[in-house]
């Protein structure tokens, strides 16, 4: 199933770090219309990438494609900015 999956790479501005994840559409199919995923829900359909990352947006023309952020500076191990946590639901960092 992982194997199905697409990956970009990383793209920024000057906050954020950007990829999106494109989804075969039998496992698209499972996903509940404009929700977006916690990461046990995309890690659950077999999404693999470091920490840190959050599902910010749904892609309602596409919604197989899952756009992806963390803010600029994420330690890819340990999810932290400088120590500091990311709120999982707007990938901001918490202060």
């Amino acid at each position: 199933m992982a194997h199905e999956i697409d990956y970009s790479d990383k793209y920024c501005d000057d906050n954020f770090e950007y990829r999106h994840v494109i989804l075969p559409k039998h496992i698209a199919k499972s996903l509940t219309k404009g929700k977006l995923l916690a990461e046990a829900e995309w890690r659950g359909l077999g999404v693999q990438q470091s920490r840190g990352w959050v599902h910010y947006c749904v892609h309602k023309p596409e919604p197989h494609i899952l756009l992806f952020r963390r803010p600029r500076g994420t330690d890819p191990q340990t999810g932290l900015v400088n120590g500091k946590a990311i709120d999982p639901t707007t990938g901001h960092v918490v202060q």
